[in-house]
C-alpha cells in the first residue's frame, strides 16, 4: 500500500495548508495518509474533509516532541482522538516551550547577524505559536546564510553548532501514555535521524517498548538504503509494527514527496494494519 503517516502542514513547519497537502497526496497517488504536525492538532479537521472529499482514506495524527537522555526524538501518534483532553492539554504544555525555546534562538541567531530574526521567521509561520527550527532554518537561506534548508541543518541549528538551543521537551513515556489514552499508536519517527549509537538505539527502543510504544517508520524521507536495512532487522527484533512516511514538509525543499518513499522490506508487519487503527481510519463517505 502507498501509506504515507508522517508529513507537515502550516499549522506546524510545512507551507502547504492541510487541505493542499491532501490534494498533493491523492495526485501523488496516495492510499492511506496521516497528517502528523508537531505539538498540535490545529489542521486535523480540515485534512480530514479534504481527504474525504477526494476519497482518500485519512488517520488523525500528531508528532510530539520528547527529550530522551538528552536527545530530542519525535514520537508520531497515529489514529489518535484530537478530542482528548489528556492530549491536548499535554501539546499544550509543549507548545508553551516551543515559544520559549524560539525567543532564545532568535537572540543567538541575531548575534550572528541574521536580521530581525523571530520576525523574520513569524514570516515563514502559518502558525504563530510554533515557530520552529524550520522557520527559521528557510530565513537564514533567504538571507544568504546557507544555500538550501539541509544546509542550515548541518551548519547551524544543530548540536555544536551555531543557533542551537537546548530545550528540555515530554517525556518519551509520557508521550506515548497520551497517544495511548487518545486510542492512538505511537512510533518513533525517523529513527536514522537521532545521532546514537547502536547500544543507545537499543535502549529506546526497550523503553519506548516498556511504555506501549509499537511501531517505527522504517521508511522515511530521512532514510537511505542502509538505514531502511538496519530499522527493518530492529523492527523484527523487537517485534515492532513498521510505518512508512515522506516526512514531507515543502515542495523542492523536502528530500521525499509525499507518496514517493520506498516500499516496506517483507517480512514486516505494516503499522496500518494493526486492528486498531483500522477501527480509526476514517473511510471516504
Amino acid at each position: 500500500m502507498n501509506a504515507d503517516l508522517h508529513c507537515h502542514s502550516s499549522h506546524s513547519d510545512g507551507v502547504l495548508a492541510p487541505a493542499a497537502l491532501a490534494a498533493r497526496a491523492a495526485a501523488n497517488g496516495v492510499e492511506l495518509w496521516a497528517l502528523t504536525d508537531h505539538d498540535n492538532l490545529g489542521g486535523l479537521a480540515e485534512a480530514r474533509a479534504q481527504a474525504d472529499a477526494l476519497g482518500l482514506p485519512f488517520l488523525d495524527g500528531v508528532e510530539i516532541s520528547v527529550t530522551w537522555e538528552g536527545t530530542t526524538v519525535h514520537i508520531v501518534g497515529l489514529g489518535i482522538d484530537p478530542a482528548h483532553l489528556q492530549l491536548e492539554r499535554g501539546l499544550a504544555a509543549v507548545r508553551s516551550g516551543r515559544d520559549v525555546r524560539a525567543l532564545r534562538m532568535a537572540e543567538a541567531l541575531e548575534a550572528l547577524g541574521v536580521r530581525e530574526a523571530y520576525a523574520s521567521a513569524m514570516r515563514h509561520a502559518g502558525n504563530p505559536s510554533l515557530v520552529g527550527r524550520s522557520h527559521f532554518a528557510r530565513v537564514l537561506v533567504e538571507q544568504g546564510y546557507a544555500t538550501d534548508v539541509s544546509a542550515v541543518f548541518r551548519d547551524y541549528l544543530v548540536r555544536g553548532r551555531p543557533g542551537y538551543i537546548e530545550h528540555e521537551w515530554t517525556a518519551l513515556e509520557r508521550a506515548v501514555d497520551w497517544i495511548r489514552g487518545a486510542g492512538g499508536v505511537a512510533v518513533v519517527a525517523h529513527p536514522g535521524r537521532y545521532r546514537m549509537s547502536g547500544e543507545q538505539m537499543h535502549r529506546l527502543f526497550e523503553q519506548f517498548s516498556a511504555a506501549g510504544g509499537e511501531a517505527i517508520e522504517v521508511i522515511s524521507g530521512s532514510h537511505g538504503e542502509a538505514a531502511v536495512r538496519t530499522f527493518a532487522r530492529l523492527a523484527r527484533e523487537f517485534g515492532f509494527h513498521a510505518s512508512r512516511a515522506s516526512d514531507f514538509h515543502a515542495p523542492g525543499e523536502s528530500p521525499v514527496d509525499l507518496g514517493a518513499g520506498e516500499r516496506l522490506p517483507d517480512g514486516l508487519q505494516p503499522v496500518w494494519l494493526m486492528p486498531r487503527l483500522q477501527h480509526r481510519l476514517h473511510q471516504p463517505a
